[in-house]
């Protein structure tokens, strides 16, 4: 049996995007600059695809960019509001358990004489309001906060942030939301968020293709220049199969999206009452309820190692991680469970599963009888 619980770092396309998306290329190949019918075609093929990717949020198609990735739309979000704005303050405010692709990019700022600040987070990844409030003065021009981390699972107060920051006209707002677009509802409008992320292979699209939603008013400097494609934000011809199946994955997504993610907070709570009935020593490092998004869960098995956890599982067909897929290969402890004041045998013993639509409760019962042996057999051997 194979069971993927790594959704968190990719999913499975779903067959109609991955027949989409080969459509494209070997059938309408246009390209969206051309001026004859087959690059009219792909253009109202990007046109489509943006309609599918606002239609949730709630905003207009004509504040959708397309990326290259989710790491790209942060990027882009971050260097283009820090550059537009630089004359009318040097703050942003940003969290210690952001993804990389915003933490290195703050980084990089701060070496350019932004000021950046990073906020701190109780021992389930929350981020601390008062903190945050206590942050914003006049210098602050950005405030980055993730809406769901992806390696605890913990959903941020962004309408709450939003709030604060309609207090300073100056001040705008960014959230990274790949690990909860398609799958948590998201309302920009109301959450008064400026700047939202997104990417496809993270709600059974194809990888290498993001976006990000830019508020209409929202001036950011273009992150790549050329030939001024995606009204001028993101040169280079257009990823058209990309595009094309992240705009079918976001309606597939979209379709059912609460009673889906009722069924998947379903199979995380077996999961979940599996481990703590059947397994001692274990840290649950996730919210238990709603305060988690329903398709993460961290745990960490006292006494064990979770990178060999996660290849003792691996060789029962049982595909987990021990966090971010994009920060594995570095040397060095989680930067989230570190903020999150994890002992370093906690660290070393965490794994994260992560779900979808497509695992079911026969999965997650063989996970689970595999799960206690190898920690079991792991424990065992380290304790000789």
């Amino acid at each position: 049996m194979i069971v993927y619980l790594d959704n968190s770092a990719t999913t499975k396309p779903y067959a109609h995007v991955t027949q989409e998306v080969a459509r494209v290329m070997t059938e309408d190949y246009g390209n969206p600059s051309s001026l004859h019918r087959m690059g009219i075609d792909a253009e109202k093929m990007i046109k489509n695809a943006k309609r599918s990717l606002a239609l949730p949020l709630g905003v207009s198609p004509e504040e959708i960019v397309f990326t290259g990735s989710g790491t790209e739309a942060d990027n882009m979000a971050i260097f283009g509001l820090a550059n537009a704005q630089k004359r009318r303050g040097n703050k942003i405010i940003t969290s210690k358990i952001e993804h990389p692709a915003v933490l290195e990019a703050c980084k990089r700022l701060s070496t350019m004489g932004f000021d950046v600040v990073y906020i701190g987070v109780n021992s389930f990844g929350l981020v601390n309001l008062d903190e945050l409030a206590s942050e914003i003065d006049h210098h602050t021009i950005l405030i980055s906060i993730m809406h769901v981390n992806n390696e605890l699972g913990t959903i941020q107060p962004i309408e709450d942030i939003g709030k604060l920051k309609r207090k300073h006209d100056t001040i705008f707002f960014h959230s990274d939301a790949v690990q909860s677009y398609g799958k948590l509802s998201l309302d920009p409008q109301k959450f008064g968020i400026d700047l939202l992320s997104m990417s496809a292979h993270k709600i059974h699209g194809p990888k290498g293709i993001g976006a990000l939603y830019i508020k209409k008013g929202t001036r950011i400097d273009p992150f790549v220049v050329g030939g001024g494609q995606e009204l001028g934000m993101r040169s280079g011809t257009e990823n058209v199969p990309g595009i094309s199946g992240f705009g079918l994955a976001a309606q597939l997504a979209s379709n059912g999206q609460s009673t889906k993610m009722k069924e998947i907070r379903k199979l995380r709570s077996y999961l979940l009452d599996g481990i703590k009935n059947d397994i001692k020593d274990c840290r649950i490092n996730s919210y238990e309820s709603s305060g988690s998004s329903p398709a993460i869960l961290n745990v960490s098995f006292e006494g064990t190692r979770g990178e060999v956890l996660l290849h003792m599982l691996e060789q029962s067909g049982i595909f987990v991680s021990t966090g971010s897929a994009c920060s594995s290969k570095k040397k060095g402890q989680s930067h989230v469970l570190k903020a999150a004041g994890l002992s370093d045998k906690q660290i070393e013993g965490a794994i994260r599963f992560s779900f979808s639509e497509m695992n079911t409760p026969t999965e997650i019962e063989y996970t689970l009888e595999q799960l206690k042996r190898s920690v079991s057999n792991m424990r065992r051997v380290l304790s000789r």
